[in-house]
């Protein structure tokens, strides 16, 4: 039986936090900063009169490394997204070119990737109709008897094959895409009950997990767990929000296995309390009860998170404030605490961020974000290569 969020509220309760032992205080934050050294960054992408956002890089078991975003765009909403994949077979040193992946009549955005360890690959994406919003926003601008120029006469063209009950949709729908040949060929898109940028994670015992947001059943927020190697997805948990938050202000969660077998989760925070500061839960029963959320102490947005060879973990996060750019903080107790700022990049504009990262080899790293430049409107694909020095 899958276990969808309604079936899974029939058989089981809700999340109780107080019987989780875990430090429901916050976080605390070490001070010390790891020593360390940005080798390079540079752009990946080649297309630079596409518009290229929110991207997941993932290193597979045999050292290829994927990156997927959402391309073929005009800007940062629109309605052309497309899922797109780059590979590299040298640590990053060169990237192919593009490969398409996946494109229905919405915006497809947000893309991330993971390797199972049956060696299936899963891309998950969301789309949207957003694009509509900023097309009537152009429209109530135009003066009288000015004339549509010709990107709003494109997007209006476009906007008359929907139904008019579609263009009034909110509501986003959750994607996966499957293959089992390394990217050769692909499933067709299957929804998930889910969603959230980065994707799921593999926990220990080699199930999946995918912590995010339901857009289509009243925005609920939850936890779904794969036994099949990501064919299924059962509800496990829904997740709580914190005393004074609301729901619709939480976005873009990842989640990962700390060594220790708890998980850790967070989640991008635009309530008022800690606006814009990382909020985090945990779970030490495989995600089935949760903590409440509470501030960890970092500033910044979203944050991907993994478990270093070391078994430390690190978190990687955008920084939309002077140092405007890209940064990653450490772990030595399992998500307890976190280290000081580790500056990847500090040279970027406001329309940035999203950085996953994958370790290449024992303390060195790849990070791969978007980012527009002052020399590049259209935002680019970066990335750093990097360093743990002691």
């Amino acid at each position: 039986m899958q276990y969808t969020r309604r079936t899974w509220m029939a058989t089981s309760g809700m999340a109780v936090a107080a019987g989780l032992g875990l430090n429901l205080g916050g976080s605390r934050r070490a001070a010390a900063t790891p020593n360390y050294e940005v080798l390079e960054t540079n752009i990946i992408s080649r297309q630079n009169d596409k518009f290229h956002g929110w991207p997941t890089v993932t290193r597979r078991a045999n050292g290829e490394l994927l990156v997927v975003c959402s391309g073929g765009r005009e800007g940062h909403v629109c309605p052309y997204g497309q899922i797109e994949l780059i590979r590299s077979s040298d640590d990053g040193a060169t990237w192919s070119d593009v490969e398409f992946l996946y494109k229905n009549e919405r915006d497809c955005r947000d893309a991330g990737v993971i390797e199972t360890p049956e060696g299936t690959l899963l891309v998950n994406f969301f789309d949207s109709m957003a694009w509509i919003g900023v097309l009537r926003d152009w429209e109530a601008e135009l003066e009288e008897g000015q004339e549509p120029w010709a990107q709003m006469q494109r997007w209006q063209a476009l906007r008359e094959q929907f139904p008019e009950e579609e263009r009034d949709s909110g509501v986003a729908r959750q994607w996966m895409l499957r293959s089992t040949d390394g990217g050769a060929t692909w499933s067709d898109a299957y929804q998930t009950p889910l969603g959230s940028p980065h994707g799921p994670c593999v926990l220990d015992d080699g199930s999946l997990l995918f912590v995010g947001k339901d857009w289509e059943d009243e925005q609920v927020i939850g936890a779904c767990r794969s036994t099949d190697d990501g064919l299924t997805w059962d509800w496990v948990a829904d997740l709580s929000v914190r005393e004074g938050d609301t729901l619709g202000n939480y976005h873009e969660y990842h989640a990962a296995q700390a060594a220790d077998g708890r998980i850790v989760a967070q989640i991008r925070n635009h309530n008022p309390n800690d606006r814009h500061e990382t909020l985090q839960l945990e779970s030490e029963d495989g995600g089935q009860n949760w903590t409440e959320p509470h501030a960890n102490g970092v500033w910044g947005f979203p944050s991907h998170l993994m478990r270093m060879s070391d078994d430390r973990l690190l978190m990687t996060y955008g920084h939309r404030r002077a140092p405007m750019g890209n940064q990653a903080r450490i772990s030595e107790d399992h998500g307890e605490s976190w280290s000081e700022a580790l500056l990847l990049s500090d040279d970027g504009r406001g329309d940035l961020g999203y950085p996953s990262t994958v370790e290449l080899a024992p303390g060195e790293f790849l990070s791969v974000w978007y980012e527009g430049t002052p020399e590049q409107h259209m935002a680019q694909l970066r990335q750093a290569r990097w360093r743990l020095q002691g």
